[in-house]
């Protein structure tokens, strides 16, 4: 088993760093062990209760900190991940993208 770790700097975006350098190495499958940091914008989605195939994306644009598992599926990452926000509300869903300003993941 090998492990890798990725850094996501101030001016990145999550997602896209992550699937480039999976691609860089040619990694198709795999485990998102850990995803932590803090992000400054974010997309995630969750189901609506009628229908579960769909999806309801919500964007935030404030400070968060993250913390997230996944996988790595033909090559694109794809992270659940719980968010916290300002007063400790805390938001849980698939993330579609995170842009990373002040700190880093």
């Amino acid at each position: 088993m090998k492990l890798l770790e990725f850094k996501i700097n101030k001016g990145q975006e999550v997602i896209d760093v992550l699937n480039k350098g999976f691609k860089k190495i040619n990694l198709n499958k795999g485990a998102i062990v850990s995803v932590i940091g803090a992000v400054d914008e974010c997309c995630i989605s969750n189901m609506p209760k009628e229908d579960a195939k769909k999806d309801i994306l919500k964007t935030f644009k404030e400070p968060m900190e993250l913390s997230g598992t996944g996988e790595i599926r033909d090559g694109k990452a794809h992270i659940h991940c719980t968010l916290s926000k300002e007063e400790n509300v805390a938001l849980h869903g698939h993330l579609h993208w995170a842009k990373v300003e002040a700190w880093y993941v």
